[in-house]
C-alpha cells in the first residue's frame, strides 16, 4: 500500500507538507551537506511554498545549502502568470536566503528542445555526473487527467528511458512544456505527491487503486527505484479511496 497521509483540511495539508519538506531537507544536509529539491508547479503547492516562506518554517531549512530545481515548466517567459518559476518565486524563493546560484530555472522562453537539453546539462554540471542523479526530493502534483510534472496521457515523453529532461507538446493544451522524465523522477531519494481538493478525488482513486495503465494515468509511472514515494492529500481528495485505504491520518 502506498504511504499516504490524509489531512482534514487545506490548512493542515499545507502545514503537514511543509513539515515533511523541512524534515527531508534537514536529513539531507546532515547526511550529505546539501539539500536538492525539484519543485512542482500548479496551484496545489502554492500554499505549501508560502508556508515554507513563513517565519515559523523559513529558519528551519539551510537555504544556503539548498539547490532548487523544477520538475517541469510551461514554455513561457519567467514573468508570465503561467510560469511555474514565477509562482515559486512569488510564494517562496524571493522570501528565503538562497544563494544567487542556488535556483536553477528552466528557460521556458527558449526553444523547448534547447531548453530541455540545457537543463539536463545543468543537472549534470551541478551533480558532477553523467549518470542520472538522485535528487533528495521531487515534489509532484496530480492533474485531473492523471498527469504529473508535464507527463501527459498518450505523449511520447512517457516512454523516454535515457533523457532526464525532454520537450513535450501537449496537444490538449496546444502548448509546449519541458518536463522531467520517469528516469530522473524515479532516481530521487524522496518523491512527494501533493494532492488537494474534491476535483482530484476520482483520479487519485484511479491512480492508487485502479488498474495499472500509465499511458492513461502517467502518475503511475512514479515508482522510485531506491527511494520513497509519499502521497500527502486532504480529506476532499481522499473521498473516493476505498475504506481502509486512507493511510495515516493527521490529527490536526
Amino acid at each position: 500500500m502506498p504511504k499516504l497521509t490524509t489531512f482534514p483540511d487545506p490548512a493542515a495539508f499545507a502545514v503537514g507538507a511543509a513539515e515533511l519538506i523541512v524534515e527531508i531537507a534537514a536529513a539531507a544536509v546532515a547526511a550529505r551537506g546539501r539539500f536538492t529539491v525539484a519543485l512542482a508547479g500548479g496551484g496545489t503547492p502554492q500554499p505549501v511554498y508560502a508556508r515554507l516562506a513563513a517565519p515559523a518554517f523559513a529558519g528551519r531549512i539551510a537555504w544556503d545549502r539548498t539547490d532548487v530545481f523544477f520538475g517541469d515548466e510551461r514554455c513561457v517567459p519567467p514573468d508570465d502568470e503561467r510560469s511555474n518559476f514565477r509562482m515559486a518565486r512569488e510564494a517562496l524563493l524571493a522570501h528565503v536566503p538562497l544563494r544567487p546560484d542556488g535556483v536553477h530555472r528552466i528557460r521556458g522562453e527558449d526553444d523547448p528542445a534547447s531548453a530541455a537539453l540545457a537543463y539536463e546539462q545543468e543537472l549534470r554540471r551541478v551533480f558532477h555526473r553523467e549518470t542520472v542523479p538522485a535528487l533528495d526530493l521531487v515534489c509532484l502534483g496530480l492533474g485531473d487527467n492523471g498527469h504529473t510534472a508535464s507527463l501527459f496521457p498518450g505523449t511520447a515523453s512517457l516512454h523516454e528511458r535515457e533523457r532526464w529532461m525532454v520537450p513535450q507538446y501537449v496537444e490538449a493544451l496546444a502548448s509546449w512544456r519541458v518536463t522531467a522524465t520517469a528516469p530522473l523522477i524515479n532516481a530521487a531519494r524522496h518523491v512527494v505527491f501533493l494532492v488537494a481538493g474534491a476535483g482530484k478525488a476520482d483520479v487519485l482513486a484511479r491512480v492508487l487503486v485502479g488498474a495499472y495503465e500509465p499511458d492513461v494515468l502517467p502518475a503511475q509511472l512514479v515508482q522510485p527505484s531506491r527511494g520513497e514515494v509519499r502521497w500527502l492529500v486532504d480529506a476532499a481528495a481522499a473521498a473516493r479511496l476505498p475504506s481502509g485505504f486512507a493511510g495515516d491520518r493527521e490529527p490536526r
